[in-house]
């Protein structure tokens, strides 16, 4: 069977983030049955209605990008009790024009890690109610990691066993959740 391509959107843009680190994890944790590509984000302008009629080039990618995905994966931290602001920007820059939304009917996972124990919780909720509207589907229950320092090796792998193992069984029935809208 061919592999599933991934779309990884991480929605933070800075260089040293724990979920880009934990979204680096789970793209090799899984690569037996998803095909990986990180989505950029961090170069987008301000989704601006203006803009639509000639799209920046980013915008174009990333849609792009998006639509060759049979899946979505979101890792994202929590900003002020929401989604981190670049994230926000990129759903509604792929959602656009009306009637042209790159993430229908692409079935979305979501995870965050923080260093608390649910501290990604409310902006895993209000993904998942964006996602849901505009995917339609949104599988999986909510995961929510907490990062420390020692969690990821430099070589993307998670370390603490009990980890690895919930992180795999995520990515495996997001798998087969994926498999299954595949046929």
């Amino acid at each position: 069977m061919a592999k599933l391509k991934l779309a990884i959107v991480v929605g933070s843009t800075r260089r040293e983030s724990i979920n880009r680190k934990l979204a680096e994890a789970l793209a090799k944790l899984g690569a037996d049955v998803f095909e990986p590509s990180f989505v950029r984000i961090d170069d987008l302008p301000l989704f601006n209605q203006d803009l639509e009629a000639d799209r920046p080039e980013p915008t174009l990618r990333l849609k792009r990008e998006i639509e060759a995905a049979d899946a979505i994966l979101i890792v994202t931290p929590e900003h002020n009790r929401s989604i981190p602001a670049a994230l926000k920007n990129a759903i509604d820059w792929a959602s656009r024009p009306y009637g042209k939304n790159s993430w229908a009917g692409k079935p979305v996972a979501v995870t965050g890690a923080s260093g608390g124990a649910v501290g990604t919780a409310v902006a895993q909720n209000e993904l998942r109610m964006i996602m849901t509207n505009l995917a339609g589907v949104v599988a999986g229950g909510q995961v929510f990691i907490t990062f420390k320092e020692d969690l990821i090796d430099a070589n993307h792998e998670i370390t603490n066993e009990g980890t690895r193992s919930f992180l795999l069984g995520f990515l495996d029935g997001f798998a087969k959740i994926v498999g299954k809208l595949a046929a």
